[in-house]
């Protein structure tokens, strides 16, 4: 095949390909555009997860009448001009590429009115073509709407995800740069509805409030001070060791305010919680770091998300440092968490007859029913045929580990059986049988419970309404990204209410979406590993007992559902071998 050049329509299209791979890229480089253009407020409206509509409006400085035009032409750009200035970038925006890129792939319609003009320019394009400028009425600053994305790229428009998950990741963004710039102003509407508004007060902490909720704002530390000297400063909010999160989503990083995303530095806010926190949680930190400009390369990655340090470990030791110190300087005593019940039942206890749960249990020890609830004629679960390969040998319970693991001896040797993920195999089989035969026991909160959202887990909440319902978690809008739970899966009854709902969307969240005959199956999984006793948990006789007469009546006894095994077997041929019998 012989070589040629590319048209300017595909090579703009390929180039553009490099900076606007969904939705949330046009937000982010419109939105750096207008914090460029040093604006103190920004609303965005979304239509149909950015497909359809997106518009972004500040009031910054606007862009002059006889300049519209050539702000949509490629490596156009007032933030640098020569090549010594890429090493002194003071601004989010310079390569010149962004407006270009989203007018190449969608249809744009840009109003603006720079300071000193009379009259605004209203400015169309189409595939990154003029077709029309005239003059229009607008405020000071800038209004750009990008309608229907991708509609000359079929091949990028079928690999968006569903509206949900592209608003999540529109929201996140948004919320981000709030924290980054608490001073201005941010405001994100989603299909017609206010989903999150920043203050605009200055105070990062306002902020947190918005984005995190009051009570997870109040359990965010305050780290280093942005007045302080040195060349690299890191300052901003870092959760107490008793508040954690399943995922590292909730590690925000910025660099010389710019949003980013660097492993090293995630590691090292996770280093500074060694020993604090328990297996596989995560912090919830906003990091600034500023340093000087030309220590800093933020021309590495085509959408700017990523930069080099020159002193890559300075500026890590300095993040866990400051982290650190402050996590030993407050050193704070965990505390126990309102039950469930004192959630849901106003601090009253009680006897659910209807699904014979007891409300009122501590959080911290909840008042597991392990024995088995057996009645005449009845088994524990459907009677379901078993494979021999799974079946479990008669076991006898011998006692607890590390309140942790149950001991037990069967015809092979010694058995170590993991209580969370038995228990949580237990319950699971259990509630899959119970939808199955859209027969889940629900336990109605006699006073319903109010729980504060972040965005994303708000669009979670949303995507999963329905498949929540069958399991039993009704909900309804309370305002903002607040719900109010009215009831919950009999599963769920003895635990904290609020974490549960909020650390299962997390999970839902950053797993792959299922199809749609899976769905019921992972939110079963879901909710089983909140629901099932937890390791530190004493155990009497007679619980590790029903325990293991439950699991030995499992299909699958030998793993959880998420695929960890219940237990280890101790062979009697290997204790004789270790103890020099044989």
């Amino acid at each position: 095949m012989p070589i040629r050049v590319l048209t300017d329509e595909v090579a703009s299209k390929i180039a553009a390909g490099e900076v606007i791979e969904r939705p949330a890229s046009v937000v982010k480089e419109l939105i750096e555009n207008a914090i460029d253009a040093g604006a103190s407020s920004v609303a965005v409206q979304v239509r149909q997860g950015g497909r359809r509509l997106i518009r972004i409006a500040d009031d910054g400085c606007g862009i002059p009448a006889d300049e519209v035009e050539l702000a949509f032409a490629r490596h156009a750009t007032s933030k640098l001009q020569t090549i010594e200035e890429l090493s002194h970038i003071h601004t989010l925006g310079f390569r010149g590429e962004a407006l270009a890129s989203v007018a190449a792939v969608s249809q744009v319609t840009l109003l603006t009115r720079a300071d000193g003009s009379e009259v605004g320019v209203r400015l169309r394009l189409e595939g990154g073509r003029v077709v029309r400028r005239e003059e229009a009425g607008h405020p000071r600053g800038t209004t750009i709407s990008v309608e229907n994305l991708f509609y000359n790229v079929p091949a990028r428009l079928k690999f968006l995800k569903r509206d949900t998950t592209e608003r999540k990741h529109i929201d996140k963004l948004v919320t981000c740069y709030a924290m980054a710039y608490p001073q201005i102003r941010f405001s994100v509407e989603n299909d017609g509805r206010l989903t999150f508004r920043s203050p605009g007060s200055g105070s990062l902490h306002d902020v947190l409030i918005e984005v995190y909720g009051l009570d997870n704002a109040q359990a965010m530390l305050e780290v280093g001070d942005r007045e302080a000297q040195g060349a690299i400063q890191v300052w901003g909010y870092v959760s107490r060791p008793d508040t954690h999160r399943a995922t590292r989503e909730y590690i925000t990083l910025f660099v010389n305010g710019r949003w980013i995303t660097d492993r090293g530095l995630s590691f090292a806010v996770e280093q500074a919680y060694h020993t604090l926190l328990p297996v596989k949680r995560h912090p919830l930190a906003v990091i600034q770091v500023a340093l000087p400009p030309e220590e800093v390369d933020v021309n590495v990655h085509p959408t700017k998300s990523e930069v080099k340090f020159q002193r890559r470990d300075a500026v890590f030791r300095a993040v866990q440092r400051a982290v650190r110190e402050l996590l030993i300087a407050e050193s704070p005593i965990p505390q126990v968490s309102r039950s469930a019940a004192d959630w849901g039942a106003g601090g009253r206890a009680g006897w659910s007859e209807r699904h014979g749960v007891l409300v009122g249990a501590s959080a911290a020890q909840p008042a597991m029913n392990l024995v088995p609830e057996r009645r005449e004629g009845q088994a524990f679960l459907p009677e379901m045929p078993r494979p021999a390969e799974e079946k479990l040998p008669p076991l006898r319970v011998l006692g607890q580990l590390a309140q942790t693991y149950i001991i037990a001896e069967g015809p092979e040797g010694m058995y170590l059986v993991d209580q969370h993920a038995a228990h949580e195999r237990v319950i699971y089989e259990r509630l899959r049988a119970q939808q199955a035969q859209a027969k889940v026991p629900v336990q109605r909160l006699l006073e319903p419970l109010v729980v504060e959202l972040t965005p994303g887990q708000a669009q979670e909440l949303e995507a999963w309404l329905p498949s929540l319902l069958d399991l039993g978690i009704e909900t309804e809008p309370f305002g903002g990204n607040t719900v109010l739970v009215r009831s919950v899966p009999a599963v769920l009854a003895r635990v904290d209410i609020r974490q549960a709902l909020t650390s299962m969307l997390d999970e839902l969240a950053v797993g792959q979406e299922p199809m749609a005959e899976e769905r019921d199956a992972w939110l079963a999984a879901a909710a089983c590993k909140r629901g099932a006793v937890k390791a530190g948990q004493t155990l009497s006789m007679e619980e590790m007992r029903g325990l293991i007469d439950q699991l030995e009546g499992s299909v699958s006894p030998r793993t959880c559902p998420h695929g960890r095994p219940t237990m280890i077997l101790l062979s009697q041929g290997w204790m004789e071998r270790e103890f020099g019998r044989r």
